[in-house]
């Protein structure tokens, strides 16, 4: 594979699932080549990564492997797709070389000092590398183009608006003919970073009408419906009339679900599009030091035409610390992955540009891992 300069806006998504899955040691074996050269495809490298986390970043490591390993056959590339909790917490133990999470490490938890320790000689490193915007998806025939305040959303996955008709999301979407069928909230039930940064846009937007925490796990006071996964999030809306949740754009296409315009700080109603979100995402202020390129997204921005509901998936890996196999093949694979060639593989897939200035930031990080 052969690649080159800088990307001017690239189109990167992650979802769906992919069936292959960590051990519990020997996070990666590695022989001998040079990152540069494996990222371009080199016989002589050899080795296994193991890796866990995000569900929505599944498809993009997907479509990656399948390139990476037809140009390095000496490679295998196993991912869970686990959720962003477990694949942190498999990242801190040491089980795999690096974690794909849809949040960075939490300081309040205390991850960066303890995937620090993991890394024992250097520091973790939150890359972004897949932006995924998230849709909120429904089931109701009949009822297009439907339009929600982050108020209304609160209230409805709060369990305070309960039926279609309420005056809450008359008031949203004044012409349109709303039936009385009562709303079915899903949410998802393993710890994910979706959830986080949904729960971020809430908290951020919605005032006093989303009094918890953002978290990975779901707020039992706001009760609702679970479901495990992108995937289980996405059938149970297709196969529930009335149904509402929040879903990565990948998956509401795939499964060609219901997806409203969502209101801005500016109070405008945006459709969900790959340049929509992308506008949020060229706002973000990066909030780390260094090769540490954590995030910081304004939920309730007022750029116009910005959709506000977005996340960034990380890969978390060590800056300086992995074995000299791990980090061989690690920094190969994330070279490819954030190369020209490695984003446009998935043009088309319907996902948010990452913006060209923070390509560049993640491209020197993966080449200082050593």
């Amino acid at each position: 594979m052969k690649y080159a300069g800088r990307l001017a806006a690239a189109t990167i998504v992650g979802v769906l699932s992919l069936a292959a899955c960590g051990t519990d040691d020997n996070t990666s074996t590695a022989g001998g080549t040079s990152s540069a050269a494996a990222a371009q495809g080199d016989d002589t490298l050899k080795g296994t990564i193991n890796a866990a986390g995000s569900s929505a970043q599944a498809n993009a490591i997907a479509e990656w492997k399948k390139n990476f390993q037809s140009s390095n056959p000496g490679v295998s590339i196993n991912y869970n797709p686990s959720g962003s909790g477990a694949g942190v917490q498999a990242f801190i133990q040491g089980t795999v070389a690096f974690a794909g999470s849809d949040s960075a490490l939490n300081d309040e938890k205390g991850e960066p000092a303890q995937a620090d320790a993991r890394c024992k000689t250097g520091k973790a490193i939150n890359l972004p590398m897949v932006t995924g915007p998230v849709a909120v998806v429904y089931n109701l025939p009949g009822v297009d183009g439907l339009q929600l305040s982050p108020k209304t959303i609160a209230g409805i996955f709060n369990s305070k608006i309960t039926k279609w008709d309420d005056p809450a999301i008359k008031a949203d979407n004044p012409d349109a003919q709303l039936p009385s069928t009562p709303i079915q909230a899903f949410h998802r039930s393993d710890e994910s970073g979706t959830s986080d940064n949904f729960t971020k846009f809430l908290k951020a937007t919605a005032d006093a009408g989303w009094p918890y925490e953002p978290a990975k796990a779901w707020p039992a006071e706001a009760q609702g419906q679970g479901a495990k996964g992108s995937d289980g999030i996405a059938s149970s809306i297709k196969s529930t009339e009335g149904a509402i949740s929040y879903v990565e754009l990948s998956f509401a296409e795939n499964s060609q679900l219901q997806k409203a315009k969502v209101a801005n700080g500016a109070g405008e109603y945006v459709e969900l599009t790959p340049e929509s979100a992308g506008k949020t995402v060229e706002a973000a202020e990066i909030a780390g030091t260094g090769n540490d390129l954590k995030l910081k997204i304004d939920y309730a921005t007022k750029a116009a035409g910005a959709y506000p509901i977005v996340l960034v998936t990380y890969e978390i890996t060590c800056e300086k610390g992995l074995s000299a196999e791990d980090a061989t093949l690690v920094k190969s694979f994330l070279t490819y992955t954030s190369s020209d060639e490695g984003q446009q593989a998935l043009t088309g897939l319907g996902y948010a540009p990452l913006p060209s200035s923070l390509l560049t930031k993640v491209r020197t990080a993966v080449e200082a891992i050593s």
